[in-house]
């Protein structure tokens, strides 16, 4: 694998032009690809997708990973604050103090706040359903977008049909096996990367996985500040999706949303969604936070672990803002 500077003078700056963000990949060449790695007609009911590949004997699996105990959430605070990468701001406001000028008021006093979230976007950690991405108008399985989903919501591959998930927990800690800070804005991600990481790190990602690519994202943050994650962010090429379809994973997130941009592929903002996604019913978590299970996974010596995802039930809903947790 190549390494990348952990440096960079401008966060919001233009990408420089040895990111490694390359080879391009043309439209004829991505759809020849989303025909290789898609799913469809595999599994009932389709609109689980891979989530299908997670049995009992995966959770016994998982739940025999846990060593020390030791739990570690992965996602970011809930974000109220405005900024590059956060344009519509989570909502938190109070809204019952519990009478608390009241001096006779009943016992016991409570207080109420309300939350909200236009969540599919940099600022919350979530997960994706399997309606939230259609390719050349079609969802999973060969579904019609705009028969499946509509003003009322989805009627195909809503978050509810998820439920949560319990299943073996894979982090591909590329800024640990490098020995740098982070990548760089623009890094891409190569299969040969994976496969190098997976031999470094002493872990083989399995069927029905959940794979966490850390690009070290949330520390550049801190450290350099915000940026516009969709002009430029690490992740993915999709010539390493491939490889994560032929291991038959059930789960993709990372620290950003997992695609690298500017995006290889002429045409296509966030390839890797439509690939994972759209083709092979792969949800994905966007926006982890991952540098407590980095420190947590260096100290344990191990890269593996349970992970659970359990997404809210919402009836027709896209997705899920969530509080993935990983126990060691």
């Amino acid at each position: 694998m190549s390494s990348s500077s952990a440096q960079a003078p401008d966060p919001q700056g233009p990408v420089p032009a040895d990111n490694g963000n390359g080879p391009a990949v043309s439209r004829r060449e991505f759809d020849a690809l989303f025909e290789a790695v898609r799913t469809w007609g595999q599994w009932a009911p389709a609109d689980r997708g891979a989530w299908n590949r997670v049995t009992a004997d995966h959770v016994r699996r998982a739940t025999a990973a846990v060593r020390s105990g030791t739990v570690v959430p992965t996602a970011l605070p809930w974000n109220t604050r405005s900024g590059p990468d956060n344009r519509r701001p989570a909502l938190h406001h109070m809204t019952d103090l519990g009478d608390a000028e009241v001096s006779e008021a009943p016992e016991p006093r409570t207080h109420k706040d309300f939350i909200a979230a236009d969540y599919h976007g940099k600022g919350v950690t979530h997960l994706d359903a399997l309606c939230h991405i259609a390719y050349r108008g079609q969802l999973y399985d060969g579904r019609t977008a705009n028969e499946a989903v509509d003003s009322a919501g989805a009627r195909f591959g809503a978050v509810s049909t998820l439920g949560p998930l319990v299943t073996k927990g894979v982090l591909l800690d590329l800024p640990a096996v490098l020995g740098i800070r982070w990548l760089e804005p623009g890094r891409a991600v190569h299969a040969k990367d994976i496969v190098a990481a997976e031999k470094a790190l002493g872990v083989t990602i399995g069927e029905g996985d959940a794979v966490l690519l850390r690009s070290g994202h949330v520390r550049r943050r801190a450290e350099l500040g915000a940026w516009d994650p969709d002009t430029a962010s690490a992740g993915l090429h999709v010539n390493a999706v491939p490889l994560l379809a032929e291991r038959g994973i059930a789960l993709l997130g990372g620290d950003g949303d997992s695609d690298v941009r500017p995006s290889p592929v002429d045409g296509v903002h966030s390839p890797v969604h439509a690939l994972a996604v759209a083709a092979m019913g792969v949800p994905l978590l966007d926006n982890l936070d991952l540098e407590a299970l980095s420190a947590a996974t260096a100290e344990a010596g191990r890269h593996e672990f349970m992970f659970v995802v359990a997404p809210l039930n919402i009836p027709g809903g896209t997705g899920s803002p969530v509080t993935p947790v990983a126990v060691l």
